[in-house]
């Protein structure tokens, strides 16, 4: 006999492979990749990971990476989870299996490791130009993504949660990171 948790795990299983394949024809039937749209995900991914290169500081690099890397895997998983639960998505992804590459992988952790290296080289508070950031973001970017058609929000989802979104997920990032900076004076001592 069969256990009926089994089944139904199967069954989820299938229904999700299903929402796969629904998305990759999506993807293939209106040839995203040949639009407007899509190009300006490419721009999102690529120009500030180029501008990232150039203005990174050399000898914070670690230091910095480590946080933008935090940010990004944050960011990944949160909207991994909004996604999968149907608080929002992204029409014209760049890959039809990562729908949030070019913003998860590019423009929000570099932003705010910019942010993090501009208030570590210039003294200023972190957690002010980082809440500007976020409010940046929730409040400017994402509208102007729904604006062009490039971000959908469904259910209650509305800017003010993903403000609180922007400011959890950074304040997460600054704790992981001052949590290896204090490991790391600890055993190097």
């Amino acid at each position: 006999m069969s256990d009926p948790r089994i089944v139904q795990f199967d069954k989820a299983v299938k229904l999700r492979k299903e929402s796969t394949d629904a998305f990759l024809d999506y993807w293939r039937d209106h040839a995203l990749y040949a639009s407007l749209e899509y190009w300006i995900m490419v721009a999102i991914l690529l120009v500030p990971l180029i501008f990232l290169v150039f203005k990174i500081d050399k000898s914070k690099m670690f230091l910095i990476g480590f946080y933008g890397y935090s940010i990004h895997v944050l960011a990944a998983y949160i909207d991994l989870f909004a996604i999968n639960s149907g608080k929002w998505n992204y029409p014209f992804p760049l890959l039809p299996f990562l729908p949030s590459v070019s913003i998860d992988t590019s423009i929000v952790p570099v932003t705010f490791m910019l942010v993090y290296q501009w208030t570590l080289n210039y003294k200023k508070n972190f957690y002010v130009y980082s809440t500007i950031t976020a409010g940046f973001f929730a409040l400017i970017f994402k509208p102007v993504l729904v604006g062009l058609g490039l971000f959908r929000m469904y259910g209650h989802m509305n800017y003010f949660y993903l403000l609180i979104i922007y400011i959890l997920g950074f304040l997460t990032a600054k704790l992981i990171t001052n949590v290896f900076i204090w490991l790391q004076k600890k055993y190097t001592k």
